[in-house]
């Protein structure tokens, strides 16, 4: 699954969102990008493959090896799709051994009993299950494949026998907008633990839908929608290649004069919202490194470097991690710390990743 909603199956990380820091935290790797569905908004315009130059076993254990030297993140398998890879039991039991927090992001429709066993056998702590509607038509339009929704809910029933813990993610366009809030409903009914909504970033063919992406206007809004849902589900939310959320939840919590912190908003208030090079990165299905599989700027492969050497030592890294090189209004902005923009979108707008957010209304206040 290489959608938007592939790349974040997991809880908020934890970590002060006011300091600049190289904490690796997340690691997506795209085992495969062969996929048995071709999704409107996939990032890496996948498809049934074969690929070639994908990384073999002993290269994905020398990766996760490299990974666990820098700390213990949690490692999202995504693709593609990921259990079209045929070592991919071997690769996240390996993972698993070494002290990662292994995670997957299918797209369920592949999921049976037997599956579903062997992923909770190998320490898969977590799946994240796309719904990009709340019914078959809106979201087998989305995947392009008839059947799909079908496929999907047969596979959240696997997993909930095999007692794996799920999440339902959604990539928010304008063809299911005002099914966000069915959609919520059904991930409590099917007894997901999260329900995680991705702003549509217009990369592989996301871009041939770019003119069904939100408008900055229906972005604030939708955002101000899901942080009024706090307390209202018992859903863990999340808003991912959504930055501003964490500008509207400080916003909103003052208004109503609460802190923000730990206590009072859990983990949403010691996050950031893009974390593209500072706690999180994504691995090519080649090796490629990159802040994250949206923003396509390569910072080096592990098979002419360690992971290692790319995560601490990457020019594109090291320029993502000083918020003080941000431009435009995100460079002014009181909110760049805890938010950032969409380093992916800004570079997709003006081929510049330090510039400017194109879908944020904001205007800043005051220079942070």
């Amino acid at each position: 699954m290489t959608d938007h909603a592939a790349h974040h199956p997991h809880p908020h990380p934890s970590g002060p969102p006011s300091a600049a820091h190289d904490s690796l935290r997340l690691v997506a790797w795209e085992t495969t990008r062969n996929c048995n569905l071709s999704c409107v908004h996939c990032r890496a315009s996948a498809t049934q493959g074969p690929y070639t130059g994908e990384l073999d076993t002993s290269e994905a254990f020398r990766l996760l090896d490299q990974i666990a030297e820098v700390a213990k993140p949690i490692v999202i398998l995504t693709g593609g799709e990921p259990l079209l890879r045929a070592d991919i039991f071997d690769v996240a039991a390996y993972g698993n051994r070494l002290g990662l927090r292994m995670v997957m992001a299918p797209n369920g429709t592949l999921i049976t009993d037997e599956i579903a066993q062997k992923l909770a056998a190998v320490g898969i702590k977590r799946l994240s299950i796309s719904l990009d509607g709340a019914s078959a038509e809106t979201h087998d339009a989305f995947r392009q494949v008839p059947g799909a929704f079908a496929g999907a809910l047969r596979g959240v029933e696997c997993i909930k026998r095999a007692g794996i813990a799920f999440q339902i993610n959604t990539t928010v366009t304008q063809l299911n907008l005002a099914q966000i809030p069915k959609i919520q409903q059904l991930a409590v009914e099917l007894g997901a633990v999260a329900h995680h909504i991705f702003l549509l970033v217009p990369t592989g063919r996301g871009k041939y839908i770019v003119d069904q992406a939100i408008d900055a206007d229906e972005y604030e809004r939708t955002l101000n929608w899901f942080y009024e849902q706090r307390g209202k589900t018992p859903l863990e939310l999340k808003a991912t290649c959504a930055p501003h959320y964490y500008r509207i939840l400080r916003q909103r919590s003052a208004k109503e004069g609460t802190s923000v912190s730990f206590q009072t908003h859990g983990l949403d208030a010691v996050t950031r919202g893009c974390l593209g090079g500072i706690g999180f990165c994504f691995v090519s299905h080649t090796g490629d490194v990159q802040p994250c599989g949206f923003l396509g700027t390569i910072c080096g492969n592990v098979r002419q470097a360690s992971f290692t050497e790319i995560w601490k030592h990457s020019e594109i890294f090291t320029a993502l991690r000083d918020y003080s090189r941000l431009e435009g209004k995100c460079g002014g902005c009181e909110f760049k710390r805890v938010c950032g923009g969409c380093r992916a979108r800004a570079f997709e707008a003006t081929g510049n990743f330090l510039a400017e957010e194109p879908l944020c209304s904001y205007l800043p206040h005051a220079p942070c």
